[in-house]
Formats: structure tokens, sequence, C-alpha cells
């Protein structure tokens, strides 16, 4: 025939393959092709957030990264243009703390020191550092993405885009300076955002004081505080005028306090030691002075030492009583600007500089970083004997994302946008995105939205996009830019870059004759900032693509972890709804995040979860993105990363899915081998049989229903469907037609059949395309030969197909859905009783009280006959002729946890239901007893046959099977037939024969009488399933080369099988083995790495594995180099046992290869009488080993006589 069919090998190595078919995509260019194949398509747009390339990426990264490239690549298979651009954040934290880590910058003053110049030169060389480790990743993991039409928001023309986007909210009033209480980084020397403060909490243990406030009253008020830091800055106390407070007298000190009244048995373990003097709401203490603890700041605010009233004192915590550090807490900046204890205007009593040390006029603290200080503040209250209680408080508390240090809360001058303002249309832009799961969008982000507070946009750092604005001395005169042309009409100077270094110095002259020129603020954005301009910035809106960006914006879709709540998701739609008041993007998916096994989160130090690298190194990338996007964690849900979740892919979905495969490959080369036929797929053949319209109705549902749930993004719902579809196609259709498959039934039915799995296998790799992107390939890259006409390259350029709602066939797929239950229910009963499959048995009894669902049974009757190994199968609605009774036990697992104290008394009313109120329960689902709702998943119900222990019975509360467990003589016969079926099978399987293969079987036992009426008994049977005549082995003559054999137990008896060629092939005379080099190469004028070689001497004996190893290293010039001999994965130990077997030589552990049946090396056999002898013609492969006389001369040797 003229078609070469390429042989599919039984084992697979997924990683290697996968490196393979990376080369392949790289020699095609093959995602380049994809954009100029979908060139003139609709656009579908998709923004990429982008990471920092100053660490790896981590298990997050790679899952984020797998969605994003799961929903681009349907995209594109759907018909849609699909550009894919990858971004990188280049300015901000972290790389300004690496370089400050790395130099040994401890605050501003440092850099000032060095220059902005070359600070930002340094952050300049670390912004790519694991660039290419990054890429390297992202491309192994299967992820077509643009590196080279990359973004980096330190170019220059991203920089100008968001100046771009900062003008325009600063022209729509949105921009505005102002101070404000908010997170402080001290490592950090910069403010954070609210957001920011909020992604990064750990708990902690802080001192906890009490400190006493004298009044002129006659009284002390008792103040809690966690941050004796602040106590210095204290200028007011603060109380609920609505809650009740105490005035009370200490009994063996006579000194009188004031706290809230539900907080006294809180401070004071021992309440009978006060004396409660008078109870009054917080009102009575409003006004009230008293004596501060430190002075410094006395002469500054005249109207502090004050208490305040507010109700965001609680009695939940503390006195009841707050101290009040206006500059180092929101509340108690609010509270006491409100109460004019300070004034906007007035100048800022924050003692603290940037690196969180003490300043003056706090001179007894100056130089002292703020936490370290605390210890030394509270001895410092002791010695004025106003502390009176000391203790420690585990709480939550806040850090810094960058640098893990704890953050601390401290008035800035800072640039805001005007946040709270856009509440409303933030909530409308929110509103009209689709997010999946839909409740982060409603909950988590809408609660953000509602409460969204004025976005600090400044960060005082040097290695960011400068803020745009130039300010005159007198601040009377704000000049904001938002392009370079602007900026160098205005300076007259030629700009090329935005950063510090290159615009600090630039001046605007004032438009006012006379006053100074204009010069820019010292701040630079928040990164954030950056990122959330990406849309805009990423194209050089405005100033170019114009058309572009407008004709696509918003995305189609973005995703990013669900913490980007908080980050990414709320900077974008803050700043879209600003600037266009609509959202940056239409859909979005938020993924969970990923633990390491133990639930805790992963940690490189403590080294709790396997490297990405080596898990695609062990197991192949398809198999880490299906087990990454077959969890919960793209609901949105966390999940617990385990390595053998990944390995399970394989055994579970890969190797069955590829073994289908494999076997409709086997069969289309038998079919074009023995029947002459020249295959081609034909998509239009008729089909009668009702799998073929089965398997066919349940691909199109399948394909429609992935296209509705991949529109609603529900990649949870689909993976699942996909993979259990494996499943019905490997264990239900290819099982039950592996006859018809093979040939069986006829030419023209396998044919049919063979279509019918081309045509599903062939649909499959591309709807699974954009999730196992390697294996469809590799399939593909077979299946694509036997497509009729011309086929595209790749299975990426394939679209996903569309469903053919004629081929739908609903009533065949619950038939099949009806009998697939009932053959399930059927092998629970035969592993209850542990009868194999093999055996067969009288009867199987299906009972149901739906007609309907007992004719979808009989349609498929033969199927269950098969399948469960039955005589025969009674189809029946009553189940009283067989005495069926019910009885319902408790889940006790389930309703154990919820009924606690009543389950006891419900478990009793449970087994006390007669039969007809057991039914009852099944068809409403509930019984309602002793007060309770008792739902039918709660329970079991057991069925019953009364008086009848030949049958089991099981159900599954539809449908109910009785199985007759006892079998005659004659089945038990017919069982042990079948089990010597599956041992030659398995054998030639082990010898990795196909099944074109022609062979006989040989066997023997120790116990011949009783088996070997048996073998005669169902000799047809055995003889027609293995393809092969079983004989006995005294049969068996020397001209029959033997490919395996195998002595195995069976039943107590000793079974010889030896399957050999069937045709007298000629073979080595001697015992003999294949040599296959593996990590290593030949030398000294050896080319290939193949040989053969005879393991026996001139008098018969086999060479000892010394002599071996030394014939191989002559074979391949292999002085001097170390490696192991291996067969089937072992070691070779001795030569005995290798005869007709590859010997794999290598340094290491190798990968499986296959037994060649055949030597490698051409060979000639000469006998001189008895006597026999092999003569190998060329060894290593290719090379001629002897000329005549040399062959003459060894064969003389041989035999002992001269030649």
């Amino acid at each position: 025939m003229s078609l070469k069919i390429s042989r599919v090998p039984e084992n697979i190595d997924f990683p290697r393959e996968e490196e393979n078919i990376l080369k392949f995509w790289k020699d095609i260019d093959a995602f380049q092709n994809c954009l100029k194949q979908s060139k003139n398509k609709p656009r579908y747009s998709f923004y990429d957030g982008p990471p920092f390339a100053t660490g790896l990426p981590h298990y997050g990264h790679i899952l984020a990264g797998t969605i994003k490239d799961v929903v681009t690549r349907y995209a594109h298979q759907k018909g849609f243009h699909v550009e894919r651009r990858f971004g990188w954040d280049c300015h901000g934290l972290p790389v300004e703390f690496e370089i400050d880590k790395t130099l040994g910058i401890k605050g501003p003053e440092d850099v000032e020191k060095m220059g902005i110049d070359k600070y930002n030169a340094e952050c300049r060389k670390i912004v790519m550092k694991y660039a290419t480790e990054w890429e390297t990743i992202i491309t192994r993991m299967g992820r077509w993405i643009d590196f080279k039409n990359d973004y980096k928001t330190l170019y220059p023309w991203f920089m100008e885009s968001i100046w771009w986007v900062f003008k325009e909210l600063y022209n729509k009033g949105l921009v505005y300076q102002g101070v404000k209480v908010m997170p402080y980084s001290t490592a950090c020397s910069t403010p954070l955002s609210n957001f920011e403060s909020g992604q990064n909490y750990k708990d902690v243990v802080d001192p906890a004081v009490v400190v006493s406030f004298p009044t002129n009253e006659g009284f002390s008020l008792l103040a809690w505080t966690t941050t004796p830091w602040t106590l210095p800055s204290n200028l007011a106390l603060c109380v609920n005028p609505k809650l009740i407070y105490l005035k009370i007298k200490e009994k063996s000190t006579e000194n009188v306090y004031v706290l809230q009244e539900n907080r006294l048995p809180v401070i004071f373990k021992n309440v009978e030691d006060f004396e409660i003097l008078e109870k009054f709401p917080g009102s009575k203490l409003a006004g009230i002075k008293y004596t501060p603890i430190f002075d410094y700041f006395v002469d500054k605010c005249p109207k502090a030492y004050q208490v305040l009233t507010d109700g965001y004192v609680t009695d939940d915590s503390g006195t009841g009583v707050v101290h009040q550090a206006p500059y180092f807490g929101e509340d108690d900046f609010r509270v006491c600007l409100a109460a004019g204890i300070i004034t906007r205007d007035q100048e800022i009593i924050c003692p603290v500089d940037a690196s969180g040390r003490f300043t003056e006029p706090v001179k007894d603290f100056v130089g002292q970083y703020v936490k370290d200080a605390d210890k030394n503040i509270i001895a410092n209250i002791k010695a004025r004997n106003r502390l009176v209680q000391v203790g420690q408080v585990k709480h939550s508390y806040p850090f810094c994302w960058r640098s893990e240090t704890p953050l601390i809360y401290k008035a800035v001058p800072s640039w805001f946008v005007r946040v709270e303002q856009m509440s409303k249309d933030l909530l409308k832009s929110s509103e009209a995105t689709y997010w999946v799961p839909e409740y982060v969008k409603e909950k988590r982000f809408g609660n953000w939205l509602k409460e969204a507070r004025d976005w600090a946009i400044s960060r005082n750092r040097y290695w960011g996009t400068p803020i745009p604005l130039w300010i005159s001395k007198d601040k009377q005169e704000i000049v904001c830019i938002g392009s370079i042309a602007e900026l160098s009409a205005l300076t007259g100077k030629e700009v090329t870059d935005l950063h510090r270094e290159s615009i600090d110095h630039l001046e605007i002259p004032s438009s006012r004759p006379g006053q100074p020129p204009l010069r820019r603020v010292t701040e630079v954005f928040d990164c954030w900032f950056e990122s959330g301009s990406m849309p805009y910035a990423q194209c050089h809106y405005p100033f170019e693509n114009k058309k572009e960006f407008e004709d696509v914006f918003p995305a189609n879709f973005i995703a990013e972890g669900i913490d980007q709540t908080r980050g990414w998701f709320y900077t974008l739609i803050v700043l879209s709804t600003a600037l266009f008041n609509k959202p940056p993007f239409q859909n979005l998916i938020a993924n969970g995040l990923i633990l390491a096994s133990d639930g805790q989160k992963m940690s490189k130090r403590k080294k709790n979860y396997p490297d990405p690298l080596e898990v695609v190194t062990k197991y192949g990338a398809d198999a880490l993105r299906l087990y990454l996007v077959n969890s919960p964690v793209v609901k949105a849900e966390n999940l617990r990363f385990k390595e053998e979740g990944v390995r399970d892919v394989i055994k579970d979905v890969f190797l069955p899915w590829y073994n289908a495969f494999r076997f409709l490959m086997q069969n289309v080369e038998r079919i074009v081998q023995e029947d002459n036929i020249d295959y081609k797929f034909d998509e239009n053949t008729a089909r009668d049989n009702v799998m073929d319209k089965w398997i066919t109705s349940f691909t199109q549902s399948l394909i429609q229903f992935v296209k509705k749930e991949m529109a609603a993004y529900r990649l949870y719902t689909v993976v699942p469907r996909l993979t259990k579809f494996i499943d019905h196609l490997t264990n239900w259709y290819v099982r039950m037609n592996r006859r018809r498959l093979k040939g069986e039934n006829g030419v023209k039915d396998c044919k049919v059949a063979l279509d019918t799995l081309f045509g599903v296998l062939f649909d499959m790799i591309r709807v699974m395309a954009p999730f196992t992107p390697f294996l469809t390939e590799l399939m593909y890259k077979t299946l694509r030969q036997l497509l009729p006409g011309d086929s595209l390259e790749s299975v990426h350029f394939n679209m996903i197909p569309e469903p053919k709602q004629n081929l739908v066939d609903i009533n065949i797929e619950r038939a099949v859905q009806r009998m697939q239950a009932v053959i399930e229910l059927g092998r629970v009963l035969r592993d209850r009783k542990t009868i194999p499959i093999k055996y067969p048995l009288p009867e199987m009894i299906v009972i149901h009280r739906d007609e309907t669902y007992l004719n979808d049974v009989n349609s498929l009757l033969s199927y269950v006959l098969e399948e469960m190994n039955v005589k025969k199968v009674e189809l029946t609605s009553d189940k009283e002729k067989y005495g069926i009774t019910l009885r319902v036990e408790p889940d006790h697992k389930i309703l154990g946890s919820r009924l606690k104290g009543d389950f006891k008394a419900v478990t009793q009313a449970l087994k006390n239901l007669n039969n007809e109120q057991c039914e009852k329960l099944i068809a409403d689902g509930y019984v309602e007893m002793i007060g309770q709702k008792i739902d039918l998943s709660e329970v079991r119900v057991i069925f019953q046959a009364s008086g009848n222990d030949q049958y089991e019975a099981h159900s599954d509360n539809d449908v109910l099977i009785l199985l007759n467990v006892t079998p005659d003589q004659d089945m038990l016969d017919e069982g042990f037939a079948r089990e010597i079926i599956n041992r030659v099978q398995k054998l030639r399987k082990k010898a990795h024969l196909v099944p074109t293969d022609e062979v006989d079987v040989f066997c023997s036992t120790t116990k011949s009488g009783d088996i070997s009426r048996i073998i005669n008994l169902h000799r047809e049977l055995i003889e027609t399933t293995v393809k092969a005549p079983l004989k006995p082995i005294e049969s068996l003559t020397a001209s029959k080369p033997v490919i395996i054999e195998e002595i195995q137990e069976l039943k107590g008896a000793e079974l010889k099988l030896i399957i050999t060629w069937r045709k007298d092939v000629e073979m080595p005379a001697n015992p003999w083995a294949n040599i296959v080099l593996q990590g290593l190469q030949p030398r000294f004028g050896a080319e290939t790495n193949n040989a053969s070689i005879v393991l026996t001497d001139k008098d018969g004996k086999y060479i000892t594995v010394e002599n071996l190893y030394n014939e191989i290293k002559v074979l391949f010039g292999l002085y001097g180099t170390k490696f192991t001999l291996w067969c089937d994965g072992v070691e070779v130990k001795s030569t005995n046992n290798m005869n007709a077997k590859t010997i794999i030589v290598s340094p290491t552990t190798p990968k499986g290869i296959e037994n060649k049946t055949n030597p490698l090396c051409k060979f000639i056999n000469i006998a001189n009488g008895s006597k026999a002898t092999t003569l190998f013609l060329e060894n290593p492969q290719g090379k001629v080993t002897m000329n005549k006389e040399q062959a003459l001369k060894f064969l003389s040797n041989c035999f002992g006589v001269q030649v």
C-alpha cells in the first residue's frame, strides 16, 4: 500500500515529547503564524498584568498565566485575532528595596549622597534580572505570548502615556495635594496606599500599656495603647459620648480612675479591690483638661490636652479612653482636626523622620527607631508614676508588602486622586463587568469600592515615573505637563528620557514677571498608577495607535489572583472610570491562592513546595496545567498544591487518552496491512451502530457545553467535563467496541468504528488544545496524515469545531447513561463478592418502576450481557417478586456532625422506618422526624433480597440491581479460560507486540488434566480472542524464534507460556542481544549508537558480564568511560537471561526503550553438522565487521576445521 502509518510507541515520556513539540513550534514559528493567519479576523483584546522581573515566577504566576493562555488560545480557535503582549513592571519599591539591600542604603540621605542618577542607574541594571528565567518558564509551560513586542513601564513612551493619564485627571479636578495619615513603610521611606497596606497582615505580639492622665477634677483618665511610641506625640484623649463610664477608687492606694464600664473587669481582674464612686455617660467628660505625660508640644497646640468625644471609640477593647496622636492615626487626625486641636494650615507635628527615627524636639528618644523605643518610653512613663499596667497583646498588624517590615501610620504630605467622590461611578463601572466567580465582584470588590478612599499616588522615592507637576516656590502657580513635547516646549530643552535624573533640573519660566521659575515636585508615581495605566500606555495612547486602541477598548478579558481586587483590578477601574467613565475590561477571572500541601503559605525559606520546573521536568507542563485549571483555585478558592495531583493527571487522564489514540492507530495500521485498505478519515460515514451514534452525539453535546461555558469563562465547569469525557471514551466506547475496531465484525464495520473513533479524537484534540497544547499537538501530528485533502500544520491553527446538532440524539445519550448506571451497580456487586469479571454469572435482574428506563436498558442489552459477563438479564418493575425490602441507615459522618445530641434518637427512628416509609423517603427526597428534616443525601438506603441468598442487591436510589452470585461449574470453567486469555494478553503486551504481529502461543501446566480439559473445552474462545493458536510446548521446534516466555502461578498450578513468531523467521543461531548507547557518544570510528552482539562463546557458554562490558568498550571505543548496562530498567548482572533483549549502555538510569524483536545488525548463520554459529556482518550498525579472509578465519576457529 502507498499509505505509510506512523507507529505510535507503547510507552510515552510526556515531558520529553513536550520538548520535541517546543522545537516543532519554534521551527514553524507557530505563534507568529497563528497571528498572521488571524490578522483580518475580529479582534479579541486581552491585558496582561505586568509582573516584576526582580524575582522568579512562582505557582501563582504559572496559574494565572495558564488561565490567560487557555482563554486566549480558545479565543483564537473561535475565530478571533488575539494579540498577546507580555509586560514588565520596572519601577517602584520592589526594585528600590533590592538596591537598598545591596548597597546598604538606610534612608533618603544615603541616596542624596550617592546621587539620584547613580542610584537609578543601579535600579535600571536589575529590573530585568530574571527576565530570561521568566521567558524560559513561561515558554516551557506552553504559554504563547509575545516577548519581543513587550512593554516595560520604564520605556519613555510608556511613561509619557502615564503623564497624559495624570494630566487628564488633573484637568478634571481629580488631583489634589493634602496631608493625610497614611500607612508608611519606614524601610522604604515612603507612604503606601490604603489598598497596599491591606495586602499583608500578620499576627504579631506588641506591648500593651495602660497609662494615667491626671485631671484637675480629682481623678485620672486611663488610656490603653499598643503603640507606646506614639505617646510622646499625644495631644488629646477621646471617649464615646454615649457609652457609660465609671469613676472608681482603688482601695489600697486611694487613686481615683475613670474608664468605660464594660472594661473594668478586663483591665482589673480583681474588681473587688475597687469601689465604684460614680456612673455617667462619656459626654460628661468632654472638655476636661488633663496633664500630658510629655511636654514637647505644649507651646505649639494651645487647645491640646483635653478630652474629646467621638463615636469611633468602642467598648470591646482597651479602656474606652483612646489617646490621640493626630499625626499618627487616621481617626486621631479627623477628631483632633474637627475639635480645632490642630488645623490644616499649621506645621505638621510629626517628630519621626523618613526612616522611622525620632527627631527633635522629642529629646529623650532622638535617633531611636520608633518600635525599638517602646521599651525606653515605657520605662520613662513608669519613672513618672504614670504607668498603671504593662503587658502584651497578640493582634493582626499590617506589614510592608515589599520589605516585610511593620508599617506605621504617619502624616505625610502627598498627592491624591479624588476616589471618594467617584464611588457611585466606580460601582456603575464595576456593575458593567462580568466576573468569575461573581461573588468576588459583588462582595469583596464591591465592598471595597463602596468604602474607597482617596488614592495617595505619590511616593517619596527615586526610581519611578516622576509626577509631572512644576510648582512655583510660593505654590501660587502650578503647571501640569502631559507630554514630552509640552515639556520641551515649556523648558526649551530636548527631552529623551523622563526619569528624575533627566528632568528634575529642568525649570519652567513663571508666567508672572519677575518671579523665579517653577521646579518639579520631587515625588514619583506609585507603581500601581503605572500598571493601572497599562491599557493606554502599552500602545502609547493617545500619541499613537489611537484608533486601534479605541476599537478594542475595553478589553475582552483579564485575569489575575484574587488579591488584585485591592491592587491591579482596582487601579484599572479607578483610572478607566476617571478617564472614560466606563470599565477597562468586560470579563475577568479571579483565581485563588496556591498554598503548600499542609495549607501553609508557600515559602522559599521553609522549602515546603516542589520547584515548578522540577515538576514540569518530571510530569510535563500539560499535566501541571490541567491539575491547576481542574481545581477549586479557578473559582477563587485556595488550592493545597500536591505533587501527586499532577501525577494523577498522567495516570487518570493522559495515559487512558493516549492509549485510546494508540489503539486507533494500531488498528488503522492493521486494516492497511491486513485488509489492503488505503485508510483516510471520512467524517460523513453513515453510522448504524448505537454506540457509534452515542459517542458521536455525546461528543457534539460536549462541544456545545464547552462553547456555552467558555463563553461564560467558567473553566471550573469545562475541565471536569472534558476529563470525564475521556473516561467515557476510553472506559466505555473503546472498551465496548474493541472487537469492532480490531475488525472482528468485518472490514466494513471496522472502517465505520475507526472513522467514529478518529472523528471523536479529532474533535477532542481541537477542543482540548487550549488546555493541553502539547499532547494535542503530538496526537494531531499523527492524525493529520489520515485527513483527506490538505491539513493545517498545527492543531492550534485549527478552529474549535462547531457542534453539529443533527448528530445529537438525547434519547441514545439517556439510554447509554442508564446502561452505564446498571453496569456500574453490577460491578460494585461483583467487587463486594470478589467475583472477577472474567467469571460468568447466571443472571442479573434490573428493577425500575419506569417502563421507559427498562426499554432504554433493553435497547443496549447485548452490552450489559457482555460487560457484566452474565448469561441472562431480566428487566422488571416488580420488586415484590424477589422479596425486596428497604431499610435506612444514617450517614454517620454527615448527620452526626449536624445533629449532635439528637443523632442517637434520629438514628433509631430511621432504623424503625418500614418498607413503605422508606419508599416515600426515596420518592420525596426527605423525611421529617423528631423535629428534624432528614435529606436523602444524609442517609444510606439498603436493599435486601429477603430469604434469597443467591442474590446480591444494590441501588443508586433510582434503579435496583440483583445479581445471582452462584455460578455453576461450566461458568467457572469459562472464567478459568478467560483467566488464561488474560495471562496471554498481558504477556503479549509485556513483549511490546502489536495486533498486526503474527505469533503462536505454546503452553504447559503442572496440573495438566483439569486445565487441559478447560483449554480443549474453550479452545475456540481462547484462540479467537488471543488471535493465535494455543499449542503444547512439546510441539515447539528450534525454528520458532521465541519472543518471550514466562512461568506464572494460576489457581495453584504453574502455567508456562511461550510466544513465538508464527513464521519460521531466521534468527541468530546463538543467544544474542541488541546494544543501544544512551547519553554517550561512540568514539574511534564508530558512528552509530546501535549494535548487536553474540552472548555465547565458541563452546556455547554464556559470556560473563565483565566480558560483555569489554566487548562493548571495543565496539564503541568507550575506553576509560564509566557506564552501566541496563535492561528493562534494571542493571544487568548476568547475561543468561538477556537473549533477544535490548541492553542500554548509559552513565545514568536510562529512559525506557522498546525491546526490538530482531537484531539491529545484519547477520548470517552457518552450520556444520549439528553445530551452528552466528556471524554479524556489521557492528556497530552500518559498519562492516570483517572481510572475506577474516570471516573464513573466524569460522575455522569456531568449527575447528579448515573452511
